[in-house]
């Protein structure tokens, strides 16, 4: 980072988000505590383990934000116009993020030590800052969501998780034995997936796979929780359901796919898959682990038993 002459452009900074509303006069007196600098492509501006006490404004180019890495994806970027360090420069405090120069950047700086005499000079900064930081912590926010919205969701199929299926049957679980209610799991496997894959390449088989999580899931309640469980293995739970409710669900659901002898997708119209069922109804005490077994147990008979049935 080096230090370069700036020719000032009031009009150009007084649109800015921070110094908006802000007078010309305190402006010009604000400007003298403000240093230019450039930045280098690659440049790293801000990194967690060191202390940061100055504000950026970015005025050319543009700086991008990671988390935890700088192997991992950029979660933001910094436009012109935008600022970075606000919160470090503020609470004097190691950065959360690192700020890197994705190309040839400028920025205006400001020491921390000026931050009491700038709120005297222009109150309407001190605003115009405190509106960054809401919309920083805003933007942490719906990382935080995205982040755990992957954590818990299946790309492929836009399904639950096997992971997260774990928090799911323990909020569900104890809900239900709490109320004395029944809880019912279905465990699903798509017949013959390897020979449909072989016949019809992988790419065919992720199409089946989201053809058997849509026509499934959409004839569930709100209260049900389907999740791939892994491969082409589902799990359906159906909470205040017991044996005999669960298996007129579990009959109809196996219908629904039966009844799809051929499906379009992007690879051109392609053959329907059925599958085989297990259910087991929880009994107290019942860990996922356990109930999964006993649903797992009565899904290989339905598939010794000739596969596109219901067991248990």
């Amino acid at each position: 980072m080096k230090h370069v002459h700036w020719q000032k452009d009031l009009h150009l900074l007084s649109r800015l988000r921070l110094f908006r509303n802000v007078a010309a006069s305190n402006l010009e007196q604000l400007l003298k505590e403000f240093r230019a600098c450039d930045l280098d492509t690659g440049e790293i501006v801000l990194s967690p383990f060191n202390r940061n006490q100055y504000l950026y404004l970015v005025l050319a180019g543009r700086l991008m934000v990671y988390l935890g890495s700088l192997e991992n994806s950029p979660v933001s970027t910094v436009e012109v116009g935008e600022c970075a360090g606000e919160i470090s420069f503020i609470d004097n405090d190691h950065p959360s993020a690192y700020v890197v120069a994705s190309e040839p950047t400028s920025v205006l700086r400001l020491h921390r030590q000026a931050l009491v005499g700038l709120f005297q000079q222009a109150p309407q900064v001190m605003q115009n800052l405190l509106e960054l930081l809401c919309d920083r912590v805003r933007q942490g926010n719906r990382i935080i969501l995205d982040t755990e919205q992957n954590a818990k969701i299946d790309t492929l199929t836009g399904l639950f998780n096997r992971r997260w299926l774990e928090h799911i049957y323990q909020r569900e679980s104890t809900r239900c034995a709490f109320n004395g209610q029944p809880l019912s799991m279905l465990m699903l496997d798509v017949d013959h997936f390897k020979g449909y894959n072989d016949r019809h390449g992988h790419l065919a088989g992720d199409y089946a796979l989201c053809l058997v999580a849509h026509t499934l899931r959409n004839q569930l309640r709100p209260k049900d929780s389907m999740a791939r469980y892994g491969g082409e293995e589902f799990v359906i739970l159906l909470p205040e359901m017991n044996c005999r409710e669960a298996r007129a669900i579990g009959e109809r659901l196996r219908s629904s796919l039966e009844q799809i002898p051929s499906f379009y997708s992007p690879l051109g119209v392609l053959p329907g898959v059925t599958v085989s069922i297990g259910l087991a109804e929880m009994c107290k005490p019942d860990s996922l682990q356990g109930l999964i077994a006993r649903a797992d147990s009565a899904l290989y008979q339905a598939k010794q038993d000739g596969r596109n049935r219901l067991n248990g």
